[in-house]
């Protein structure tokens, strides 16, 4: 599998993750009253991190918003940051990956755009993390106080909002790695390509550099002189005549 085609793989998982975490915060089921041990259901009780809600057995729902944001359940709180924080994550991790990815004309050379996509890939993971520990933590209150024998309210189930931010991190986590981990591997191994061709060149290039040289030098020799030794033979035989 190509890196490019690891790259669209890994952005599409990971803004499709965005996009289901963040359907979840207008979703209004988020806890749903349970009907364990009830016979007649006169009305059904849902809420989710901005109202609670009740619905009569004609259909009619009435909702009242939290009246007090510093009032609230510290659970409620953190399920909100966390969940917004997850929101803003994911949707500067989708930008960067657009712009880090090597499908795309932008975003400069290509090792800019390497650590733009691993940034949005790390985005993308720390997103998931946190819409995985909101909903976790959300659906631990609701089953804490289920299985409370010593708890008396109005006990809740697990609302759909629930599973769908569960689905949606999971897929941002997932797609984050496999952007992060395409690009350090594609990138990784052009650069070590780079790195043994340029060591090869380098010694091509002493080579042949030696190799003029020593032509160089021995052209330049000068060629030997032999006019002495002629004359010097030319004058021991006259020498004796």
């Amino acid at each position: 599998m190509s890196g490019m085609l690891q790259e669209i793989i890994g952005f599409v998982l990971s803004t499709s993750g965005w996009v289901l975490v963040s359907s979840t915060l207008p979703t209004d089921y988020w806890k749903v009253s349970s009907l364990d041990g009830t016979v007649i259901t006169t009305a059904t009780y849902w809420s989710n991190l901005w109202k609670t809600c009740v619905t009569d057995s004609t259909g009619v729902s009435n909702c009242k918003d939290f009246p007090s944001m510093l009032a609230l359940a510290g659970y409620i709180q953190a399920c909100r940051g966390l969940m917004i924080s997850a929101v803003c994550l994911g949707f500067f991790g989708s930008i960067f990956a657009l712009v880090g990815m090597k499908c795309t004309k932008i975003g400069g050379s290509d090792k800019n755009k390497a650590r733009i996509a691993c940034f949005a890939g790390g985005n993308f993971i720390l997103s998931g993390l946190c819409a995985l520990s909101a909903c976790s933590l959300y659906a631990h209150r609701i089953t804490s106080e289920f299985f409370d024998p010593l708890y008396v309210a109005q006990k809740y189930e697990l609302g759909a909002a629930l599973f769908i931010g569960w689905a949606g991190s999971v897929l941002c986590i997932i797609g984050g790695s496999i952007l992060c981990f395409s690009i350090s591997s594609t990138y990784g191994k052009s650069h070590s390509q780079v790195k043994y061709i340029y060591k090869g060149a380098a010694l091509h290039s002493q080579i042949s550099t030696n190799t003029r040289d020593r032509a160089l030098s021995v052209n330049q020799r000068p060629p030997p002189d032999y006019s002495n030794s002629s004359r010097i033979q030319h004058f021991d035989k006259n020498a004796y005549v």
